[in-house]
This record gives structure tokens, sequence and C-alpha cells, in this order.
């Protein structure tokens, strides 16, 4: 079965992205169930801890699933700039009144060592994101059977993916929360909205396109499909789910974010990613550009994040979400799932209706 045909036989073709922080077993379990398909976030697990991860989703469920990775780089950062950095964020840990951290010795998991486990693992579908493989690494999961999604931010990075033998892209939009997958341009030239880089990147790559960014609801759902998806990946629209792990302050943030409340930030992680605009992300501004990059900074905020969310304290954690966050629903995924698909459906038939009658009239 090639990947689009494991695309077109899912009962409900939408994916459920990996995000780690909120992402969990139960919430990747009860998609795949409910007939789209869920995704284990393992980007920040250790490599040991990924085989027993992929055993357990298969153990839940004979359901298609994936498991995403990150390509972060190895890193050994000159320490005058990791002291540069802590000094930074010296006053944050005032506030929350956290010693300083000593300077770690590991910035995030080898990913090299996460690659050689996930491809043991064989899980159905493995993707990956921030750059891409190559044609050795692709052809070792083509053996282990597993299908092989790498994201996407232009079509440059697309047809990237296609030489070295990927099954599918993930196109993500710019409205997309939460890390840009960006690798071959910087951030300002691939800031791509959605619907433009669905249709670019099926005209120039003969791949499947899973569709990602500002995705919210079936109407959504419909467009993306209508204009060449395979697929979709929501995962913003997933972060209220009673399965997700999100914590009690970002859930706040979201039901009570405004009109248009997102922002590209790379203060909290070296990276630019987007999330609801809260104190931390203003006040870093000015010098957003000179933190280190990812993994590094991630690595630095990583406890102060962890301590902000204990202390209920959302303007001190990265509120990762995309610019449709407005739409975000309380419930079970699977409920949710379900709902959105009959909203496409709907919408596509309405449509079509309201045109009818037009041409009627």
């Amino acid at each position: 079965m090639s990947f689009a045909a494991l695309l077109q036989s899912l009962p409900i073709p939408i994916i459920q992205a990996p995000m780690v922080g909120a992402s969990s077993d139960a919430l990747a379990i009860s998609v795949s169930k409910a007939g789209g398909m869920g995704f284990l976030a393992a980007g920040a697990m250790a490599a040991a801890e990924i085989g027993p991860s992929v055993t357990a989703m298969r153990s839940a469920t004979d359901a298609p699933f994936g498991v995403n990775l990150l390509m972060a780089p190895a890193v050994a950062p000159d320490p005058l700039d990791v002291a540069r950095a802590l000094d930074r964020l010296a006053v944050w840990y005032g506030e929350l009144g956290l010693p300083m951290p000593a300077p770690p010795n590991i910035f995030a998991p080898d990913f090299e060592t996460q690659l050689e486990a996930l491809t043991a693992a064989a899980p159905p579908v493995a993707s990956f994101a921030f750059g891409v493989l190559n044609g050795q690494q692709v052809e070792a999961l083509h053996r282990a059977g597993s299908y092989v999604v790498g994201t996407a931010t232009t079509v440059a990075e697309a047809r990237a993916w296609a030489d070295v033998g990927a099954d599918g892209v993930c196109a993500q939009g710019m409205e997309a929360g939460g890390h840009r997958g960006h690798f071959l341009e910087d951030v300002d030239a691939s800031l791509i909205g959605t619907m433009a880089l669905i249709r670019t990147v099926r005209a120039a790559v003969d791949l499947p396109v899973i569709a990602a960014g500002g995705i919210m609801d079936g109407h959504g759902v419909a467009a993306a499909l209508a204009l060449g998806a395979e697929a979709v990946q929501m995962g913003t629209a997933f972060l209220l789910t009673d399965e997700a792990v999100t914590s009690l302050p970002w859930r706040r943030a979201i039901t009570g974010a405004g009109d248009d409340p997102t922002r590209l930030t790379r203060a909290f992680t070296g990276r630019h990613a987007r999330g609801i605009q809260n104190r931390f992300m203003r006040e870093m501004q000015s010098i957003q550009n000179d933190v280190p990059d990812y993994p590094v900074q991630n690595r630095l905020t990583q406890p102060m994040r962890v301590a902000a969310a204990v202390a209920d304290d959302p303007d001190m954690i990265s509120l990762w979400a995309g610019q449709g966050v407005a739409l975000a629903s309380n419930g079970a995924a699977a409920d949710l799932l379900r709902r959105w698909w009959a909203e496409a459906g709907d919408a596509a038939r309405g449509v079509v209706a309201r045109y009818e009658r037009g041409s009627q009239s």
C-alpha cells in the first residue's frame, strides 16, 4: 500500500499534530481509534523511551499512527554565550523565586540515537521537522516498514524531501502554532500561508500533501481538501481536549484569547515559534535575536517554564497556539474529530448548494 492509499483509507483524513508538552499517548490513541491518525511527539523523548511508546500504541490500537522527531542539531555552545543567556533570564528566575540553573552539559536528546530507536521501533509513519534526512536514513526507515513524512514550509523544502525519497510532505503554513519547521531559508522567507502552500507544493512534487496551519474545524478541513491536500494536520484544535496534557494556565490563556492573539517569537527556545503573546514575549522582543539558537535557549528556559506552570503563571510559559486559537473547543478528542468531519461534509455540500441556487435564480 502506498502512503497516499493509507491516507485515503482513513475514515477521517485528520491527523493529530505531535505537540511536545500537550500531546499524550491517550490523545494519539483516541484519535486513531476514532478514524483519524494520532501522533506521538517524541522530540523530547530519550531514545530508550521511543520503542516502548510505539509498542504501547500498537497494543492499544490496530489503526495507523505516527511518531514525530525534531531534528535538533548537536551543539557545544561557547560557555560565555550560555552565561550571557542565563544572565538575561536571571530576572525571570528571580520572579519565581528559583535559583539560577547551572549551565547544562546536554541541551537536547541526541537525534541520531533517537532516529536509530525510531527505525528499530518501525511505527507505521515517521515524521520529521527542522531539517531533512538523507537518502540512506529514509531507506532504512522504509526497510523497517515505516512511511516517511517531512515537514516543509516552502516549495524548496518539499522538493528536498521528495529528493531523498520521502513518502509525503506536511505543508506547514505560517498560521500554524508552535515551532516553525523551516530549514533552508530564514523565517521571513518561509512564512507562506497554508492555502498558497498546499497548491504550490502540489504543483511541485508528486507526493501526498498533508495541510497544516490554521485549520480549526470542518470548514478548514473542507477547504484544505478542496485545495488538493490528501489529509489535514490539526494541532491547536486539540489543545483543549480531555486527553491533551495542556497545563491549566495554558488552557486558560486559550479560552481567554481575544482576536489575533498570537505572535512569532524565538525568546523561549531560540527558534521561531507561534504562541499567544504574553509578558515574556513582549519584554524579550527587543533582544530575542540575541538569544542562543535552539536547542540551547530551549534548555535554559525549561526550568523557568515548568516552575511557571506549577505557579499558575502564564506570563512565563510558552503558550504555543496557531492563528485560529479563538476557535478551540473543549471535549473528547474522538467527539471533536467526528464533529469536524461532519462539518466538512456540510461545508462542501453547502458551497455546491449555494451556487446551484445562484445559477437557477
